[in-house]
């Protein structure tokens, strides 16, 4: 026998509970509406679904938006950087070129001043070595007088070289 036989005989109860399942799937769906209670279920969780869609839409379009700013920040950042980079490297050139002509003037000072103390050097041993000449040359000239006066007269060239000493050596 086969069990998905459906006979039509009102004496078996198998017709019986045919007819019930019948009725009771009619009022389900003519006195319930559940087909509409399903379709608007459905259209609920639709209705869900897209605005879980509409959201993460939405939530992409801001991330993307931050992000292009994110860049446009980064983008800036990294032009400013620049700009501080070669301002400091332009400082750093002019510091150097103050460094540098503060150096050259200073040893140009200092050449001029260990010119002033050769020449100053120079000048007292110059001075010395006149002083010394003139020591010299006044004690030859005593000692040729000292000679002179105790040996003989007077010698008329001694005489007249004498002053001239005294003036050339003044």
């Amino acid at each position: 026998m086969n069990p998905f036989h459906i006979s039509f005989d009102p004496s078996k109860p198998e017709f019986w509970i045919a007819v019930g399942l019948l009725i009771f799937l009619g009022i389900v769906v003519f006195v319930a509406k559940a087909p509409h209670m399903v379709a608007g279920q459905l259209d609920a969780k639709r209705d869900a679904i897209q605005n879980d869609l509409d959201e993460a839409a939405r939530i992409r379009a801001e991330a993307e938006r931050l992000l292009a700013e994110l860049k446009a920040e980064r983008a800036e950042a990294e032009k400013q950087v620049r700009d501080m980079l070669a301002a400091a490297e332009e400082q750093a050139r002019a510091y150097e070129a103050d460094a540098k002509a503060r150096l050259e003037e200073s040893l140009a000072r200092r050449q001029q001043l260990a010119e002033r103390k050769i020449a100053n050097a120079e000048a007292q041993a110059e001075a010395e070595v006149r002083a010394a000449a003139v020591d010299f040359a006044a004690r030859m000239a005593e000692q040729v007088l000292a000679d002179r006066l105790s040996g003989a007269k007077s010698d008329p060239l001694v005489d007249r070289a004498i002053p001239l000493i005294a003036e050339k050596l003044a």
